[in-house]
């Protein structure tokens, strides 16, 4: 028998079986909030394949997220140059004088 899912499950935009952009989007932040995380690990374990055209829009959206490039062995244990690790950064408040 066929556990029900509930309604929460279905409609809640970070469940990871949901590949929408709003989903992935959803998923990317929330992730960010606990820390940095390179493309290698949003592909496993976020099902984000492309998480840079998302971190742009949510820096369009006002997210201060950043970018830099490191060394990382993927499952598989081959090693990658040049691979984007993003991070949340502060929100720079205007001066009050």
């Amino acid at each position: 028998m066929k556990k029900a899912s509930t309604p929460k499950e279905v409609a809640s935009p970070s469940h990871g079986h949901d590949t929408s952009t709003a989903a992935q989007r959803v998923r990317l932040l929330e992730r960010l909030r606990l820390g940095p995380v390179d493309t290698i690990t949003a592909r496993r374990e976020l099902i984000i394949m492309a998480p840079a055209p998302w971190a742009k829009e949510l820096r369009e959206a006002g997210y201060p997220i950043h970018m830099h490039l490191i060394r990382l062995n993927d499952d598989q244990g081959r090693a990658h140059r040049r691979v984007a690790q993003y991070y949340p950064g502060t929100v720079q408040q205007p001066s009050q004088e």
